[in-house]
């Protein structure tokens, strides 16, 4: 812990796809100094997609820039994680369809990081293997990844699970962190 440079792995993000047989399941590894992730990597071997990233030199997939989509607005069936999450910002909760489950947390967030997602969630119980590589990966593509209260994620801290977390382009980003300080989780 008390260590400056730490490697943070998950050998086998979404465990559960990949013992199904499925493709949305990946490795995960960065690179953390002082708590902070420098340098990652998120690789699905099945679809073949090379996510990378390195501190304040954006974020890649297959060799080519990614980037968070702009804009504050919520269009559901471009936004994963929790249902019962999710349905806490729209104003008709029964009414939404969200993006289908993606069994690896890291590949969901990522997701976030190419555009392909406008916004995802962590339900909780995250911890810094599931998070740290997609964090830096979201981060360098123009979106941000916090706690739902705003707050910065840290790693390689003697509690390595985190609670809920979202992650966005930096606008809707701020207006979704926003939403939850007017109406709190209970």
């Amino acid at each position: 812990l008390g260590r400056r440079f730490t490697w943070i792995v998950d050998p086998i993000d979404g465990t559960r796809a990949y013992l199904a047989g499925r493709e949305d399941w990946c490795v995960s590894v960065a690179l953390v100094e002082n708590a902070s992730p420098v340098l990652a990597a998120v690789y699905a071997p099945v679809s073949e997609e090379f996510f990378f990233a390195a501190r304040g030199q954006g974020a890649t997939l297959n060799d080519g820039a990614v980037h968070a989509t702009a804009g504050t607005d919520f269009n559901f069936p471009r936004m994963a994680g929790p249902k019962p999450l999710v349905q806490r910002l729209s104003p008709t909760p029964d009414e939404i369809t969200l993006y289908p489950r993606i069994g690896s947390l890291a590949l969901r967030l990522c997701r976030v990081a190419q555009g392909r997602l406008d916004a995802a969630f962590a339900g909780g119980q995250s911890r810094d293997w599931d998070l740290a590589a997609a964090n830096l990966i979201v981060q360098e593509a123009g979106g941000k990844m916090t706690a739902l209260s705003g707050d910065a994620i840290e790693y390689n801290r003697r509690e390595v699970t985190h609670g809920v977390l979202v992650a966005a382009g930096r606008e809707r980003h701020a207006r979704i962190v926003e939403h939850f300080r007017s109406r709190p989780l209970p």
